[in-house]
């Protein structure tokens, strides 16, 4: 991997994760890949197996940290390379923590707004080691039905283009296929 930074970025079950997996594998830091998860599966069985199935087909010498909606922290203290899983799960978790899905818009971007400084920032400062960030490309299909899909597809599409901005590499990936931006 020649890139220090990259963002795969794809629609759902398109094979970014693998992806991203398959970059940074065979990487070695002090503690080997760190696996940064984003995403909280408490109370949800489908979500907790599909978890499952990912850190089943990853290396066992990997670390896995849960992070939640600590990304832009655990990612600043992390050295070597580390593999964030993913945006949209963290962005959701945000969201939640700050209590903001029926908020006002003026109310949810300032809500918004220091975290997703804080993350651009983590992701931009010089790193010991490669870091790959996943994300969900949620803005190419149907309008949502509901204001909290609106809510999640337009402040994603926002945190992908800021993100997008400060790393080295984007990675799409569309039924199984990559293509680099």
């Amino acid at each position: 991997m020649t890139a220090r930074s990259i963002l795969v970025t794809g629609g759902v079950r398109s094979g970014k994760s693998r992806h991203a997996e398959q970059l940074v594998a065979g990487l070695d830091g002090p503690e080997g890949v760190v696996y940064l998860a984003a995403g909280d599966a408490v109370g949800d069985a489908d979500w907790q197996a599909r978890l499952a199935a990912h850190r089943d087909r990853r290396p066992v010498s990997w670390r896995t940290v849960e992070a939640s909606h600590r990304v832009p922290e655990e990612l600043a203290a992390l050295p070597g390379p580390v593999l964030v899983d993913c945006l949209g799960t963290w962005l959701t978790a945000v969201l939640d923590d700050a209590g903001v899905w029926d908020a006002p818009e003026p109310t949810i971007a300032a809500a918004l707004a220091p975290r997703v400084d804080a993350l651009v920032d983590a992701l931009a400062r010089p790193r010991s080691g490669p870091v790959v960030v996943v994300t969900n490309e949620v803005g190419l299909g149907v309008v949502p039905a509901h204001r909290s899909g609106r809510i999640f597809r337009d402040h994603l599409g926002s945190l992908n283009q800021r993100v997008g901005a400060v790393v080295d590499q984007v990675h799409l990936v569309v039924a199984g296929r990559v293509l680099v931006l």
